[in-house]
């Protein structure tokens, strides 16, 4: 299982945005922007064998909007 913490350089498998949501698998992974990860969450929880959201990072980044 991958963990390392998301770095820039990986993107949103839905819209390439910096990906703040990795989602393991039984079979791969997604990775999300915390828009898409919150649309697509009801999709993927129960499946999911792991969740490492770090939309925490967010705020810390670019502030509040």
């Amino acid at each position: 299982m991958t963990t390392e913490p998301l770095t820039a350089a990986d993107r949103c498998d839905r819209c390439g945005a910096q990906a703040y949501v990795r989602v393991v698998l039984p079979v791969g992974e997604l990775l999300f922007c915390g828009h898409h990860a919150r649309e697509h969450a009801p999709a993927y929880t129960d499946v999911a064998t792991h969740i490492q959201d770090e939309t925490d990072r967010l705020l810390a980044e670019h502030g509040a909007r």
